[in-house]
């Protein structure tokens, strides 16, 4: 498929402008280019095609099953884009006065208290755009916390499990932590003796997801906080599984004090391609001072207004998040209500493990039960025996039309592919897309060769994955 700047033509356009109706400016020199932007140059028919046949290529919930395992990747409902799409919300500006607004605060204020009931949190940010940029905001907190007690030169640690999220590790390093990676046991959860063994004076908090990566819940959670906050540190939830529990069961209950959240995840609004995502934080109310400023509160007179703190630790992103996200989450929440928001969680969980359960005669499944939302398989075995790896198997499913699961995490599992499903698809589908796995290990079993050379028959072939990671073409060489 040709690039727009390769099927660009002198002279060709397809804009219209009407007649300017306000003063020309001109801009001053030294701000001006020295040269025009070499924008590509095509017709409006030209232009639609192109983008039209970039759609076909792609491969999204709207399209077909996406199991994309800790990345829940479930149907988002068009009832938040026409909400969203409100000339109330789309044409605000965010520098207008408060009280031209109030709706909009509305929202807010409305979101951030659904937010403090599901997670059992009191007080949410909206400010983050993503789940990793919430995470860091989240330790900033927990940064600020230390040093309102004068002890953040004493706690400089923050515990991470090695079955945690990438991200997190990071997170905590750009927040001016140190990493202390502590062991999973056999099934997953937190090892509490190395546990008790890496908390001390010199601990600020550990992050930790609850279902954790291969879909476990820690039942030793109420033990795994109270070890953390006898020692003096907080504990942070990563709330990257958060459908799974959601309605059930709530991290603030469980002992968390920061819990970031992904709107683009857990609540249906679009995931991918770059955003525009949204990552709140919330935390429990001895946290609240240190919040990203403004939050939304009731003024005096009524109305709602913008609170400044003065222990705040300041913005984190211009303004006030990613606001329209936050629409479609705030729809999204209304539709479904308290039981539905539970029954949501409740059929994740439910066909992840009819769907476990369905292929666990074939695939070896990394732990064999009590899974929620997702499950991981580890086809270690099948890679030792027949040559057949992860990515081979993946690439199988993708020729089959489905989009494969996430593959090789977590790290702690080899050969991993992890497998959510989440509450939107449907008994027929799960079952489509069982029998397709059931396809693609069949033929991995009896072809393995055959395997080496998938996917046949998508837009592009295998690709060169180590010289695109190494020798990157970013631009466009004219």
């Amino acid at each position: 498929m040709e690039l727009v700047f390769e099927k660009s033509r002198a002279g060709r356009g397809g804009q219209n402008l009407p007649p300017l109706d306000v003063p020309e400016t001109v801009i001053p020199e030294e701000f001006a280019r020295v040269s025009a932007p070499r924008l590509p140059e095509m017709a409006e028919v030209d232009i639609s095609r192109h983008y039209t046949e970039l759609a076909k290529r792609t491969h999204g919930v709207n399209d077909g099953f996406y199991p994309l395992g800790s990345c829940t990747m479930k149907y988002n409902p068009r009832i938040n884009e026409e909400a969203a799409a409100l000339p109330g919300f789309t044409k605000l500006h965010p520098l207008q006065p408060v009280h031209t607004v109030q709706g909009a605060l509305d929202v807010l204020y409305l979101a951030e208290q659904y937010l403090a009931e599901i997670t059992g949190m009191d007080r949410f940010t909206f400010q983050p755009s993503a789940g990793a940029h919430g995470e860091y905001a989240g330790l900033l907190l927990i940064r600020a916390y230390h040093k309102d007690r004068g002890e953040l030169e004493q706690r400089k640690k923050i515990i991470v499990p090695d079955s945690a999220h990438g991200t997190n590790p990071a997170s905590a390093v750009m927040a001016g932590f140190t990493v202390v990676n502590i062991p999973s046991l056999d099934n997953g959860c937190v090892d509490l003796e190395a546990l008790r063994a890496a908390c001390g004076e010199d601990t600020a908090g550990l992050m930790l997801t609850n279902p954790n990566t291969v879909g476990i819940f820690d039942e030793n959670i109420l033990d795994i906080t109270r070890i953390v906050h006898e020692a003096g540190g907080l504990v942070y939830y990563d709330g990257a599984n958060l459908n799974a529990v959601m309605g059930v069961a709530r991290p603030g209950d469980m002992g968390f004090d920061v819990v970031h959240l992904n709107l683009h995840k857990t609540f249906s609004t679009p995931h991918g391609g770059g955003g525009p995502g949204s990552g709140p934080v919330g935390c429990k109310e001895f946290l609240a001072p240190f919040l990203p400023r403004p939050s939304v509160a009731e003024s005096t007179d009524g109305e709602l207004a913008f609170l400044d703190m003065p222990k705040s630790i300041g913005k984190v992103r211009s303004f006030y998040g990613n606001f329209l996200v936050v629409v479609k989450a705030l729809t999204y929440m209304m539709t479904l209500g308290a039981e539905g928001i539970r029954e949501a969680a409740q059929n994740a969980v439910l066909n992840a493990n009819y769907m476990a359960s369905r292929l666990s005669d074939l695939y070896p499944m990394a732990r064999e039960k009590g899974v929620m939302h997702e499950f991981v398989i580890t086809l270690e075995k099948l890679h030792k025996e027949k040559g057949v790896s992860a990515l081979d198997v993946a690439k199988g499913l993708l020729d089959n039309g489905i989009h494969p699961p996430t593959m090789y995490f977590p790290l702690i599992v080899h050969e991993a592919l992890m497998v959510e499903p989440t509450e939107t698809e449907s008994k027929d589908s799960l079952d489509e897309a069982i029998a397709i796995f059931r396809k693609v290990y069949e033929q991995a079993a009896a072809d393995p060769e055959s395997m080496h050379e998938m996917p046949l028959h998508t837009p592009v072939r295998r690709l060169d994955e180590v010289g695109a990671a190494r020798n990157p073409r970013l631009k466009y060489e004219f």
